[in-house]
């Protein structure tokens, strides 16, 4: 088949959730034997190269603001689509992206839209986008061919919401362990030495509370807290104003030396309260990582008992934080074993592509 992928940053991933979500997908569908192609913003990935992995690129400009940068160069992105291209479907991330879904069906082409989480809910937002959010919610219920869900929380929300049934399919993880240790080196780090928490830098995401939890604490281990935000430079400033030693901000980090922080840690923290599916949960359970996680429904879809969950509370998961750090050897490593094999069962990257083959085949008949 000939597959269209817009509404991310593009590929090679380094940003967030859709865009390994794009390269994890797009990679195994072109190793499968699909013609892929993934529009990729120009401000924002550093290859120009047409052919990356198997995967073709298609280079856009975009306007580089917080509310148009998504809009603006999903717009190119179809126009290219509908006028330029010859695709059997058209897969669309992020649920703004909505009201360019029927465009494509006008010359036949079958789209599908992964809405993601409630992203309206983000702090990030005025009202303006968070009133476009909740008016894409509803277009997204009759202007693509289909909506993917990616947690049964969100699939629930559209059925109960709006009466909309969606395809259901996870985000995936790949499952790598990785035993080199380099990014450790380069930090200063120790194999079970630290606490690890990876997101956008943005307040929904809670970085403030693992930190200032993390301050509570008499622990020798260090909290080394991974990412970024391109539109979130106040809350940053006062996420790195803390004067602990042990905390290290060492910014974003993708690739091998993710997987490596994720494979050696002492336990990973997953603080998000906004959203489907998160990332970085399901590839820190994929690499046997015991993980604490905050109380929503989407966490508790993912970890369930396989993690330790905790309110939005500093003094709760400072003690959990102590808990888990006087933890044996032995109950760790079983913790962790028991997370690996939920992920293998529900979030493997090629049954998840498999879903995905699927349904594409089906929209394209």
């Amino acid at each position: 088949m000939r597959i269209a992928l817009a509404g991310t940053r593009g590929i090679p991933a380094n940003y967030g959730g859709f865009e390994t979500f794009a390269e994890e997908l797009a990679v195994r569908l072109a190793a499968r034997g699909h013609q892929v192609t993934v529009y990729c913003r120009t401000n924002n990935v550093e290859t120009r190269e047409r052919l990356w992995r198997g995967v073709r690129l298609a280079h856009l400009p975009t306007i580089p603001h917080k509310y148009f940068d998504t809009l603006a160069h999903t717009a190119l992105a179809t126009l290219h689509l509908f006028f330029v291209g010859r695709f059997d479907v058209a897969l669309y991330c992020n649920g703004a992206n909505a009201i360019y879904t029927w465009i494509p069906r006008l010359r036949g082409v079958p789209t599908a839209l992964n809405v993601d989480g409630l992203e309206r809910q983000r702090k990030k937002w005025n009202a303006l986008a968070r009133g476009w959010y909740r008016l894409s919610e509803r277009l997204a219920t009759f202007l693509p061919t289909v909506v993917v869900s990616d947690a049964r929380v969100i699939e629930r929300y559209y059925q109960d919401t709006y009466g909309k049934a969606t395809r259901c399919i996870a985000y995936g993880s790949d499952m790598q362990r990785a035993e080199t240790r380099e990014v450790l080196d380069r930090l200063g780090l120790e194999p079970g030495g630290y606490f690890l928490y990876v997101s956008r830098m943005e307040p929904e995401n809670n970085a403030l509370l693992v930190a200032r939890a993390f301050e509570r604490t008499q622990l020798p281990q260090k909290l080394v807290m991974v990412g970024d935000a391109p539109y979130a430079a106040e809350y940053i400033r006062e996420l790195r104003s803390t004067g602990d030693p042990r905390i290290l901000f060492p910014g974003a980090i993708y690739g091998q030396g993710y997987r490596e922080l994720q494979s050696h840690c002492l336990a990973y923290v997953q603080a998000t309260e906004v959203g489907g599916t998160h990332p970085a949960l399901i590839e820190a359970m994929g690499r046997g990582a015991p993980t604490l996680y905050l109380r929503t429904p989407e966490n508790e879809e993912v970890a369930g008992d396989c993690g330790l969950g905790f309110h939005k509370d500093e003094a709760e998961l400072a003690a959990l934080l102590e808990r888990v750090a006087a933890m044996s050897l032995e109950d760790r490593a079983a913790w962790g074993a028991k997370a690996l094999a939920s992920a293998r069962a529900r979030y493997d990257w090629e049954a998840i592509t498999t879903q995905y083959e699927e349904l594409f085949r089906e929209l394209a008949g």
